[in-house]
């Protein structure tokens, strides 16, 4: 809170305490508003002025130090100077304060009166300051928290590109080297697959039917790396309209299928479907694994992918593995 907002908070509290107690002294009394005003004004201008000596000095000077007999002793010297003050006050100015039962009030006694009133201002402050104290270091610490992960999806998403722009290049390399007439094909799909990376997905989440388009793409370019000979069952069910889905979040599971699975067998084909309706996305990811591959985890894409759904939607996805002698599997149920 800027410190403007901060003394008209204060201000505003104290005005407020003083007018309802200044109504309750004219109200029940036969004092004039002036005179209710004056009393008041007088008795707890002493007990605010010890409630911000205690706030603004010595909780930052002593207490926060970790000085506490040096706050303790201080503190009591204090009260003990405004206890003679009030005296002092009622004597001059207010006589009939001291009398009790037609008996004046000795100081001792009238300042054991007094106590009560000075420990509650001292307590009051030192609650508000604690209290104070307690939320800017939380906001200071979600700060920190919020900078921390977004330090880390942005590493982690730094490396989705890179990752994946190597496994393409080597697709693209095996078909330029085979001197294949679908180079260009593929190099025209990489480049639109890296222009929805590049500019298209810079914000936290993007419509879900982009990042379908981009997911096909993606398959498109591995049909031409395996000369259209791959067989993908790649089935979207649902209406997929306005939901929102954060970037680059399915591309892994889909990498994986293609990178550790085998592609090219007819009656063992990557199953790839996905489930969409209002508020709620299913992803199944299935391959039979090569035989020079089988214990293949996944690499660094889905230990990503992992790290960013704990991230971005806790508590709101399940991600089930089936790690098989053969065969590999995975599915992702997801709240949009």
């Amino acid at each position: 809170m800027k410190k403007g907002w901060q003394v008209f908070w204060h201000v505003f509290f104290w005005v407020s305490v003083i007018s309802f107690f200044v109504f309750l002294i004219h109200s029940n009394t036969k004092m004039s508003w002036n005179q209710a005003l004056v009393i008041f004004l007088s008795y707890i201008a002493v007990n605010i002025g010890l409630f911000y000596i205690n706030l603004l000095v010595y909780i930052p000077l002593f207490l926060n130090k970790k000085k506490f007999r040096l706050y303790t002793v201080s503190l009591i010297i204090t009260v003990i100077l405004f206890g003679l003050g009030k005296y002092a006050f009622a004597v001059f100015f207010r006589p009939s304060t001291l009398m009790e039962k037609g008996h004046v009030l000795t100081f001792g006694v009238y300042f054991l009166s007094t106590l009560f009133s000075s420990i509650m201002f001292v307590f009051l402050s030192t609650v508000l300051k604690f209290t104070m104290d307690w939320f800017l270091n939380e906001r200071v610490q979600r700060d920190l928290e919020n900078q921390r992960l977004t330090a880390e999806l942005s590493f982690l998403k730094s490396q989705i590109n890179p990752h994946f722009l190597f496994n393409s290049l080597n697709t693209i390399y095996s078909l330029a080297y085979q001197r294949s007439e679908t180079t260009p094909e593929a190099v025209l799909k990489l480049s639109e697959i890296m222009r929805y990376m590049l500019y298209e997905c810079n914000d936290n989440k993007v419509d879900l039917d982009k990042e379908l388009k981009y997911l096909q793409n993606y398959i498109d370019l591995q049909k031409i790396r395996f000369g259209n000979k791959a067989f993908i069952d790649y089935t979207v069910n649902g209406e997929v309209d306005h939901q929102r889905i954060v970037p680059l979040l399915l591309i892994s599971f889909v990498e994986n299928a293609f990178k550790h699975g085998v592609a090219n067998d007819p009656e063992h084909p990557i199953v790839l479907t996905l489930t969409v309706s209002e508020s709620k996305l299913n992803f199944y990811v299935h391959n039979k694994k090569h035989q020079h591959n089988r214990d293949a985890a996944g690499g660094i894409g889905l230990h990503n992918v992992q790290r960013r759904l704990n991230l971005l939607y806790p508590d709101k996805y399940t991600l089930t593995i089936h790690n098989e002698a053969d065969t590999y599997s995975c599915e992702l149920s997801l709240v949009l």
